[in-house]
């Protein structure tokens, strides 16, 4: 269990996905371009690619992001935040979206 304080410190928002690409020798690996509003899009590294055989699909949509944690380094690449998802151990797997009219930047609440 974790106090509503340490809750409190993960910062949730909306973020449109610009691009998305496979990360080159990762099977699991997707590189997204993601638009927070901030100025310039932020470099995200998901291991995603399993459920997006044409990562194209993936453009467009707003997605709820973890956009406060420490960069890590995922071969080679700068990874700025963690996409939401759903899944469980019968392999189900779904994105978390917001409507199409969500403004990128917009905090989960």
């Amino acid at each position: 269990m974790i106090s509503i304080d340490d809750f409190k410190k993960v910062e949730i928002r909306v973020g449109k996905i610009l691009s998305a690409e496979k990360v080159a020798d990762a099977d699991k690996l997707l590189r997204l371009s993601v638009d927070f509003n901030e100025g310039s899009p932020r470099q995200i590294v998901s291991g995603i690619a399993a459920y997006f055989p044409d990562p194209s699909a993936l453009v467009g949509k707003n997605c709820p992001f973890a956009v406060n944690l420490e960069p890590r380094t995922i071969r080679g690449l700068e990874s700025n935040g963690m996409i939401l998802a759903v899944g469980n151990a019968d392999g189900f797997f779904s994105l978390l979206e917001a409507s199409p009219e969500t403004p990128p930047g917009s905090t989960v609440k």
